[in-house]
């Protein structure tokens, strides 16, 4: 089981299309959950660090004890997509019962996420809207299933 977690709902429908086509593709191969936590009403009123602490606890009450969470960050490490691939098939090979991609909010991730994170990836040096990077985490996700299939869509 695969499941991504983001903070904030995608108000840009053809991107939430997207999301949907891709999530529902990536279904074929593995049980896959997208979990949207609301963006927080008050986050005006709070500073960077308050606000990234209530993204966190929000994050950190939707995993289990047995979830292996990484961490959607622009100081993780960065894969090809045929590394990307391997790095997946190793994570389901270790007997892992979920592994949880958590993108986060604006500011990032509180201290205690990172703390309880197993890794991070960065999908670029590039910055993306919060909104942009799901559709490319699980189009990369639905990409990787492929490559490990030896389907043709990684070569379109």
């Amino acid at each position: 089981m695969i499941k991504l977690i983001a903070i904030g709902k995608t108000d840009n429908v053809q991107l939430q299309d997207l999301i949907n086509e891709y999530s529902n593709r990536l279904k074929h191969y593995v049980r896959f959950e997208l979990e949207i936590i609301p963006d927080i009403k008050t986050a005006k009123n709070l500073s960077e660090t308050q606000q990234k602490e209530k993204e966190g606890g929000f994050i950190l009450k939707k995993l289990t004890s047995s979830d292996v969470l990484i961490l959607l960050d622009e100081n993780g490490k960065q894969f090809t997509s045929i590394e990307f691939s391997s790095y997946l098939q190793k994570k389901m090979n270790s007997g892992i019962k979920q592994l949880v991609l958590a993108i986060g909010g604006p500011y990032g991730f509180s201290n205690e996420v990172y703390a309880k994170a197993q890794g991070k990836i960065s999908l670029s040096k590039m910055t993306f809207s919060h909104q942009m990077v799901r559709l490319f985490v699980v189009e990369q996700l639905y990409r990787s299933f492929t490559i490990l299939k030896n389907e043709p869509y990684h070569h379109r």
